[in-house]
């Protein structure tokens, strides 16, 4: 089944359950324990970590250039 088909489907249960009656909602301390729970298990790997480290000090990195660049062409 292709992802289209797939996401139509879950749209398609998801609002009968709301319309029903029988949809589950989160309210703001479910919500939080349930990101809280997410986050630790992505921070146990390492590997993932590190990657998401790199690319997160490649974009300070580049925007910091570009403001320096930026800066020289406004006083010339």
């Amino acid at each position: 089944m292709d992802e289209a088909t797939q996401r139509m489907i879950a749209s398609k249960g998801g609002q009968a359950a709301h319309q029903k009656g029988t949809a589950h909602e989160f309210d703001s301390e479910e919500a939080r324990r349930a990101g809280q729970k997410g986050g630790e298990a992505v921070s146990r790997d390492r590997e993932h970590m590190a990657e998401i480290g790199r690319k997160g000090g490649e974009s300070r990195q580049s925007a910091s250039r570009l403001a320096r660049q930026g800066a020289k062409e406004e006083k010339r």
